[in-house]
């Protein structure tokens, strides 16, 4: 992030512009949008500066900006058009301790203006760095076309009530009162006035004032893969929701940036066959945090169900009569798969497929090997790539095909994907070579599908 977001305070202050052109009307329709006292310096200024002018929205000067002119103003824009004119008055605007915008030069510029929805009081600002502005503007019509008019109505009217709601204790019941009137309560009446808000917002205090504390309660979340956009919608409003949010060491930091900001944070990650939180840690934060109180999402990754001790963990806070419920995710074997353009099953090919964990508590986990060593099987095993020599030696012992194709997805749905197509027998040798270190999903008996056909088409030809 190069540019920082913040919101500058421009009531009663001093903006200043130089340019009389397109560039400078576009700037200014969103600067009169503001209280600041705009000042606009242009020799030959456009018509409509003229009747902004007159109508007392900006002070224009008809003549070239010049030193003392920028004094005591909070920010500047050059908006000339002209290379050169612009290098001039900026630099005159920084000797005067203003901070600068030359228009389409973000290399120069101290700040940039962001796409701006404007629902006054509510305002959101889009950046993209100076990068792709037609992209800001995209988001910008998008959000403007979801977000409705009367927001803002919803909003004043309620920045006017906040001294009242204060009568709520601080935190989580000021949250559900807000929540509750600006998604259930306010939108209902909005169209009928502000009065009938304002009764509204008095009913709505007065019924969340007589509310019993609402109990702690965990959401067992399934964080998927690690992409983002797999996320559930309900995973999504339980972190938006959360007091508390106890993640596993493979949640993507792009889904922990969707937890709210005041929420409290705690990693207890566990690697296989190294550093690890304890599990029964893990329940004592569960039982502490949801006994105070706390709305807590316990963030897995995957889904919760599948291979995350979840049994553990709900044994634990039904000993303290603790609410709960799961969340599912989508999990790593649907992502990998997916990533391999293939599918876990398949007519004529397996009518079933494993779900295998590499190790448990005890060290490499052992299953029916000679049931699976059979030709056709397809397993998906998690965890497997420290014990990928232990389950090729088992699977071999019981007469599997050395050429058995298996493929390893490493960071399945993330950016960082890769995958490595390799064969039974070659197995512990390449993943040794491809040096992965990320949480990797191994498939047995799938190949990629391009591998797959390519492979089919060979037989073919051979039997032929």
């Amino acid at each position: 992030m190069d540019h920082f977001p913040i919101f500058l305070s421009t009531k009663g202050q001093r903006i200043v512009l130089s340019g009389g052109g397109d560039a400078a009307l576009a700037k200014l329709r969103l600067l009169m949008k503001t209280q600041a006292k705009i000042s606009v310096y242009a020799t030959d200024p456009a018509p409509e500066l003229v009747q902004w002018a007159d109508a007392r929205r900006i002070t224009l000067h008809t003549r070239a900006l010049r030193l003392g002119d920028v004094l005591c103003a909070k920010l500047f824009y050059a908006a000339d058009e002209d290379a050169v004119e612009d290098a001039r008055t900026a630099a005159i605007a920084r000797a005067e301790g203003a901070l600068v915008n030359i228009v389409d030069n973000l290399h120069d510029s101290a700040f940039i203006t962001p796409a701006i929805v404007d629902r006054d009081p509510v305002t959101i600002a889009i950046g993209t760095e100076g990068a792709a502005p037609v992209l800001a503007r995209a988001i910008k019509a998008d959000l403007e076309e979801r977000l409705p008019a009367t927001l803002g109505s919803l909003a004043r009217i309620g920045k006017g009530f906040r001294k009242m709601a204060d009568a709520l204790p601080f935190g989580r019941p000021r949250r559900d009162f807000w929540r509750d009137y600006y998604f259930n309560a306010g939108p209902r009446v909005v169209a009928d006035g502000e009065t009938a808000v304002e009764a509204a917002l008095d009913d709505l205090l007065n019924d969340h004032l007589s509310r019993a504390a609402r109990p702690g309660h965990i959401a067992f979340v399934g964080g998927g893969p690690g992409d983002p956009e797999l996320l559930t919608l309900k995973a999504r409003r339980a972190l938006d929701e959360a007091d508390v949010v106890i993640y596993d060491r493979l949640i993507s930091p792009e889904i922990l940036e969707l937890a709210r900001r005041e929420a409290l944070m705690i990693d207890v990650g566990k690697e296989g066959f190294g550093p690890s939180t304890s599990q029964q840690t893990i329940n004592d934060l569960l039982v502490e945090h949801a006994s105070g109180g706390a709305q807590v999402v316990r963030l897995k990754s995957g889904d919760a169900t599948v291979f995350g001790r979840l049994d553990e963990e709900i044994d634990a806070v039904d000993a303290h009569n603790i609410g709960w419920h799961i969340v599912p995710g989508i999990t790593s074997a649907s992502a990998a798969v997916a990533a391999i353009g293939q599918s876990l099953t398949k007519r004529d090919r397996n009518a079933s497929v494993r779900f295998l964990t590499g190790h448990d508590m005890k060290g490499f986990a052992d299953h029916d090997w000679a049931a699976l060593a059979r030709p056709g099987e397809v397993a998906a095993i998690y965890m497997g790539k420290k014990s990928a020599r232990f389950i090729q030696g088992r699977l071999i012992m019981h007469g599997a095909d050395r050429n058995t194709p298996v493929t390893v997805i490493e960071n399945a749905s993330r950016p960082e994907q890769r995958i490595l197509e390799t064969t039974l027998d070659r197995l512990p040798a390449d993943l040794m070579d491809a040096e992965m270190n990320g949480p990797a999903l191994t498939f047995y008996g799938l190949a990629p599908r391009a591998a797959a056909l390519a492979s089919t088409e060979i037989l073919q030809e051979e039997m032929a």
